[in-house]
C-alpha cells in the first residue's frame, strides 16, 4: 500500500515577483522529496482604499489561500517581501483572520519555514524572517532554519540566512536570484518536506 502524499503548503505575498520566484524554488525542493507535494498559495493585496477589491481569483500566480489549507498541509513555507524590515500587511491581515485555528490548534506540532527578498541588500530580512516566526510560534508550529552545513550560507553575497532563504531583488524588483540563492531556497523546501515526513512517520 502507497503512503499518502503529504501536501506542503507555500504561502507568499509578492509585489514584483521575487518572493514568488523563492516561492517557486522552494516547492520545487518540496516536489523533489518523495512522498510530499507542494501546494502554492498567495494573498490578496490590501488597500488603504476600503472600497477597492481584489478579483476571486489571481490574474497570475497561485490561487489565493483558503483556511482550509492550513487544516490540509503537514508543514508551512511563508514568504513575503519585506516592508520596512517587517512582513507586508497583506501577509500581516492573513494572519490576523486566524484565531479560529489558533484556537483549535490547526497548524500546531506542524513544521514550518520563512523566506523574503528585499530590495536593498541590508533591507531587513533577517527581521522581516522573524516577524513572520511569530505567529506560526503562537500556532504552535516548529520552525525550521537553514544549517550551516550547506555551504552556500558562507559564500552568499546576495541574500540566504540560517533563518530561512533570502533574495536581494534590488530597488527595482529586477536583480535575478543568484545560484546561491536558488540553492538555498530548494534546499529550504527539501528540509521542510522531509521534516513533515519524518514528523509524520514517527
Amino acid at each position: 500500500m502507497t503512503a499518502p502524499t503529504l501536501t506542503i503548503l507555500v504561502l507568499y505575498y509578492s509585489r514584483n515577483g521575487a518572493t514568488r520566484k523563492l516561492a517557486e524554488l522552494i516547492g520545487q525542493g518540496i516536489d523533489g522529496t518523495a512522498g510530499c507535494a507542494a501546494r502554492l498559495r498567495t494573498v490578496p493585496a490590501v488597500s488603504a482604499v476600503t472600497e477597492a477589491t481584489e478579483p476571486d481569483i489571481p490574474a497570475e500566480g497561485a490561487p489565493y489561500v483558503e483556511l482550509r489549507d492550513l487544516e490540509e498541509c503537514a508543514g508551512l513555507a511563508l514568504g513575503s517581501p519585506t516592508r520596512f524590515g517587517n512582513m507586508a500587511a497583506s501577509m500581516k491581515y492573513f494572519w490576523d483572520g486566524t484565531a479560529t485555528q489558533w484556537l483549535s490548534g490547526t497548524l500546531a506540532g506542524k513544521p514550518a519555514c520563512v523566506f523574503t527578498s528585499t530590495g536593498s541588500l541590508h533591507g531587513g530580512q533577517e527581521s522581516t524572517l522573524w516577524s513572520m516566526m511569530i505567529p506560526l510560534m503562537h500556532h504552535g508550529m516548529l520552525l525550521l532554519g537553514l544549517p550551516y552545513t550547506q555551504t552556500e550560507l558562507m559564500t552568499t553575497a546576495s541574500g540566504g540566512t540560517p533563518y530561512g532563504a533570502s533574495h536581494w531583488s534590488g530597488v527595482n524588483g529586477d536583480l535575478a536570484l543568484t545560484e546561491d540563492s536558488r540553492v538555498l531556497a530548494i534546499a529550504l523546501g527539501r528540509r521542510l518536506a522531509q521534516t513533515a515526513h519524518k514528523l509524520r512517520s514517527a
